[in-house]
């Protein structure tokens, strides 16, 4: 009865302590994030673009194909996968701590000891023998007490880290997408731009063979066809230029989506596509639960305070309890003989680390830096993400007021080159205003096609950056 009563005395405490942890986990920061980004527009609208599947976000046919085939093939998110799976098996093992170990052995020994030794003579006077046999077939059976959580915290630190490969693999498939579209945007643009400098080349080859004409006729001098010449060839570079873009952005485009380089079938132009009438960002607060790269901060800090845990535990004494049972016999043919060869062993044992060079105690503290380390990367994670976001909506805004100002001047002066052309053919012009309102109106198409990507790209950077593109 003593004994039942000293085993549960020692049962409840083992519970006891195991429930105890020796180390308290850090909190997150609060941010005192405020309710609304700068540079959002008044809008009635609480919620988020982020939120958005991108299929919803994204509608253009090619482009969709495109994020398609980059989310099947593109390789660094299947490494992402592969990280997710590995770190899986990790979590399936930390979750195996609690669970003896086990271990069967089977030996068959013989021992021939000297004449002359003193087990030699032994033998020889008690056993007839001049060796001694010994077999042996057992089950080993050890466990360790998980008294001050130290295996409780390697399961939080595996879990944590299994979860930040799911958050790292959203965090790849948001930057693909945004890579993807904003790398088919600049593929539009610069067929946009080809096509300005070819235009600009034929008008070019127009004004030319009037100044030629004139030339002949003594009405123009040589300088005038040269300046003439040199716009046109200036005009003409850049198409070879924007084909050799054209042809890299393809390459780039072709490697996102897993493929060999080659061409990206367009089915639509740039001028196209419409930019999105409402882009809510809705509030700071959503990027905690929303974003993977802060939601990957916040599981590190957990696996820091697991690790704080798994440290300090190291430094207290560590109970196991180790049985070992079988059958043992001197004679093969007594080997199984049951019960008689049946024998078994129960050991239980405290260690309480002493002097280990100081290795516990300095991992311990490195541990808590490292947690602290993690707290202020949360923070700068938090502020960086509100940052892009508030870049992202006054980059919008900038741009709208841009693209009208662009457009406007490109229509004032393409008109300005069609008087100037006209001028000068009834001689009230002469050739320097022509070239010069050539000049003008290349330049402003080519901005304007280069703001209006701007402007597509802003609306895909603040979807990206709420965290939108991994759903």
């Amino acid at each position: 009865m003593k004994t039942i009563t000293v085993g549960y005395f020692i049962a409840a405490a083992l519970i006891l302590f195991s429930a105890c942890k020796v180390s308290k986990n850090t909190r997150l920061p609060d941010m005192h994030l405020p309710d609304s980004y700068r540079f959002e527009a008044a809008s009635s609208d609480t919620g988020s673009v982020g939120r958005l599947p991108w299929k919803n976000f994204f509608t253009e046919g090619t482009l969709r194909t495109l994020i398609d085939s980059a989310l099947i093939r593109n390789n660094d998110l299947q490494l992402a996968v592969k990280n997710i799976e590995a770190a899986r098996q990790s979590l399936i093992q930390a979750k195996w701590g609690n669970v003896p170990t086990v271990s069967a052995n089977v030996a068959a020994t013989v021992n021939r000891p000297s004449n002359n030794s003193l087990n030699g003579i032994s033998l020889s006077q008690f056993l007839g023998s001049k060796h001694i046999e010994d077999y042996t077939a057992s089950l080993t059976i050890s466990w360790e007490a998980d008294i001050w959580g130290k295996i409780s915290s390697r399961k939080a630190a595996a879990l944590a880290a299994y979860l930040q490969t799911g958050e790292a693999r959203k965090a790849v498939q948001t930057q693909l997408v945004a890579d993807v579209s904003e790398g088919y945007y600049n593929l539009l643009m610069l067929d946009e731009q080809l096509g300005i400098a070819k235009k600009n080349v034929l008008l070019n080859d127009s004004t030319i063979r009037i100044i030629q004409l004139q030339y002949n006729a003594g009405q123009a001098t040589l300088l005038a066809l040269q300046q003439a010449e040199g716009q046109r060839l200036t005009a003409a570079e850049l198409v070879p230029q924007f084909e050799q873009q054209i042809g890299i952005q393809e390459n780039a485009l072709s490697i996102l989506a897993g493929k060999l380089p080659q061409a990206i079938v367009r089915s639509g132009k740039l001028n196209d596509l419409a930019m999105p009438q409402q882009l809510p960002a809705g509030v700071p607060s959503q990027l905690l639960s929303y974003r993977p790269d802060v939601r990957s901060a916040e599981l590190e800090l957990d696996r820091a305070n697991a690790q704080v845990g798994y440290t300090k535990a190291s430094l207290y004494p560590t109970l196991s309890i180790t049985a070992q049972g079988g059958v043992n016999a001197f004679k093969a043919s007594n080997w199984f003989t049951i019960p008689a060869s049946l024998f078994g062993i129960v050991t239980g044992g405290i260690v309480q680390p002493l002097l280990q060079h100081r290795e516990l105690k300095t991992n311990y503290n490195l541990a808590k830096i490292n947690r602290e380390k993690t707290v202020i990367q949360f923070r700068q994670q938090v502020l960086v993400a509100a940052g892009e976001v508030s870049n992202a909506l006054v980059a919008i805004d900038k741009l709208n007021q841009q693209q009208s100002i662009v457009a406007n001047r490109a229509k004032t002066l393409q008109q300005a080159t069609k008087n100037a052309d006209l001028l000068y053919r009834n001689g009230m012009a002469n050739y320097l205003e022509v070239i010069t309102a050539q000049s003008n109106v290349l330049q402003t198409e080519l901005e304007l096609a280069s703001v209006k990507r701007a402007q597509l790209t802003a609306a895909v950077e603040l979807y990206r950056s709420l965290g939108g593109g991994w759903n």
